[in-house]
């Protein structure tokens, strides 16, 4: 997949999500306006039944307190403290309120506008607040000789009461969008990972085509070789050839084993055959055979051996590729005259194998990733440094394999040192 094509999928799916986020939050805003709207004509068919039934109250209290002085007073009603209470008026509107499914807390008075004042409230807030955000509602409107009263009620926790109505269509809106949003980093990860995974395997066709063309083409230059030799069986070049064409087997068969141990691995199906090894004469020999690439190089590897307990319960082969792995690396990685460093030492429970050198060092951003199957450290201008990308994950599943931990410590142009810890839990008395 090409860069334009991945830049046009992260806009196009950047669109999307945004479309599918503003779908939602439309979707919440309008459900909460009709909520809202729904509310307020609850309320206010819970206040008008309310008026009536106050203004039913009041001519059933007036009659039975004078009906003669009622007529002189036509169409004017008796003071409120006469016929009902801040009690009385609160269990009025809170009956009707429930029937209505309204089920949060209230504040309710009667106030009067000419005096400025509240005839009648049910808490102690202050009346500006109530008036200012209460609902209001016109009592006795048929009475044309007293100045206008209003029932006015308040809801404090009006939002909080509407939001609670639209939590479960909240929550699956948020559920929704989580999931959305998800998806879209992970389709997007996902991408990435597999463009850089088609960077890598192409690279690691590049250098395994490299890799395996150069014995080859030594192998076919031999033979052609000895083909035109008209000497004996006795000349030293037939000798040299063969050498040449032994070595250049072995080098294709050791190539050959490592992209065979990494799908063995990959499929779960490495298995190790453990036994009593020293492992000081491990290492010891694959310094042995690596010194020469070194000297060539003008480099030395120097030995330093503390442990005292060097005996482990291990696959002698696996562990041999594991030195091996990593002191070539520490070899290829030092472009020149390396000074590679291999201590050994005890811990309360184990062995620590410490490798430093003084190469060209690895990022912290790359030390991240240098343990990933086919994942190759950038090495800028060291065109000749070569391989798979299959050893340091191969070294990091042995260690795994032998219950041990690898760690690294490194810096650019400053060297790099791994630590590998090998535990004795497993050392079986022979």
């Amino acid at each position: 997949m090409n860069r334009k094509v991945i830049i046009l999928t992260i806009v196009s799916m950047t669109f999307a999500l945004i479309g599918l986020m503003g779908i939602q939050i439309y979707w919440i805003t309008n459900a909460s306006s009709v909520k809202e709207a729904n509310f307020k004509r609850s309320v206010n068919e819970v206040i008008t039944r309310v008026v009536a039934k106050i203004e039913q109250i009041e001519k059933r209290k007036a009659l039975q307190i004078n009906q003669f002085e009622g007529m002189l007073n036509f169409n004017r009603h008796i003071k409120y403290e006469n016929f009902i209470t801040s009690e009385g008026l609160d269990s009025l509107v809170s009956a009707e309120l429930n029937v209505r499914g309204i089920d949060t807390r209230f504040e309710v008075g009667i106030y009067k506008p000419e005096k400025d004042t509240m005839l009648l409230r049910t808490s102690m807030r202050a009346p500006r607040e109530i008036i200012k955000k209460g609902f209001a509602f016109r009592l006795f409107a048929s009475d044309i000789f007293t100045s206008p009263e209003y029932l006015i009620i308040y809801f404090p926790n009006e939002q909080i009461f509407l939001l609670t109505e639209l939590w479960g269509m909240l929550l699956i809106s948020i559920i929704l969008i989580v999931l959305i949003m998800y998806s879209f980093v992970y389709t997007i990860m996902t991408i990435f990972r597999q463009k850089r995974l088609s960077e890598m395997k192409n690279d690691f066709i590049n250098n395994m085509t490299h890799e395996f063309k150069t014995p080859i083409s030594t192998i076919s230059l031999a033979c052609e070789a000895l083909k035109d030799d008209e000497g004996s069986k006795a000349s030293g070049f037939f000798w040299n050839y063969l050498n040449i064409i032994e070595e250049e087997n072995k080098r294709l068969a050791g190539m050959s084993e490592k992209i065979l141990q990494t799908a063995v691995i990959e499929k779960g199906q490495l298995k190790m055959k453990k036994e009593k090894v020293d492992f000081h004469m491990i290492i010891s020999d694959v310094i042995k055979n690596i010194r020469i690439q070194v000297e060539i190089k003008d480099g030395e590897i120097i030995k330093d051996f503390k442990a005292s307990q060097h005996f482990l319960e291990g696959d002698k082969v696996h562990l041999t590729n594991l030195v091996y792995n990593l002191l070539d690396n520490a070899n290829k990685y030092s472009p020149r005259r390396p000074v590679i460093r291999v201590q050994t030492e005890n811990t309360s429970n184990g062995i620590m194998l410490t490798i430093e050198d003084n190469g060209i060092g690895i990022s912290k951003t790359d030390q991240k990733k240098i343990f990933e199957k086919l994942y190759r450290v950038p090495t800028g201008n060291i065109h000749e440094v070569r391989g798979f990308g299959l050893g340091l994950s191969y070294v990091k599943a042995i260690v795994a394999e032998h219950k041990g931990k690898i760690s690294i410590d490194s810096e650019v142009n400053k060297g790099s040192t791994f630590r590998i810890f090998l535990p004795f839990t497993e050392l079986k008395e022979k």
